[in-house]
């Protein structure tokens, strides 16, 4: 019995550290890594021609999309999920499709592609302290959370990470 928890428990640190595959795919001359489902780099949105859709939409409004943009904080816990730049120094919280993929901690600043459901959500206080948290916002910053907030949200299948 001592034997097989033994095996049982090497087994299961093998599967935690086991990395997560991706598959590296060119298009139009750029070199993309592609996590979770596939997709192509085209018909995508920019940023700002997002923003615009995002501003016509309201809370619970969903829309089958894919754009492109900036990463500018991810998940320092597990890559769960990721903020992108939207025009007008607002941000779009990115999460993953029943959390089947996680992104790399270090592409803060690198341009990816997005493909899923965009939606607008009334985020509660305890999320928003929740998601600063794992961000790492110092704990003065997270106090501050006091209201529900406005924010705009995309559930993606797919993400396309450019390599540069």
């Amino acid at each position: 019995m001592r034997l097989f928890n033994n095996l049982l428990a090497v087994f299961m640190v093998v599967l935690a550290c086991r990395g997560q595959e991706t598959e590296k795919v060119t298009f139009d001359g750029v070199d993309y890594q592609i996590i979770g489902a596939n997709l192509e780099a085209s018909n995508v949105l920019t940023d700002a021609e997002m923003t615009m859709r995002f501003d016509k939409m309201t809370v619970k409004d969903t829309l089958r999309t894919k754009f492109k943009a900036t990463v500018t904080d991810v998940c320092k816990v597990k890559g769960c999920w990721m903020k992108l730049k939207l025009d007008d120094g607002q941000e779009a919280m990115v999460r993953f499709k029943d959390y089947g993929f996680f992104m790399p901690s270090d592409i803060t600043g690198k341009e990816v592609v997005v493909n899923g459901y965009a939606y607008v959500e009334a985020m509660s206080v305890e999320d928003q302290k929740h998601y600063a948290k794992d961000g790492g916002e110092a704990e003065s910053e997270i106090a501050k959370i006091t209201e529900p907030k406005k924010t705009f949200g995309f559930e993606a299948d797919g993400v396309l990470i450019k390599n540069q």
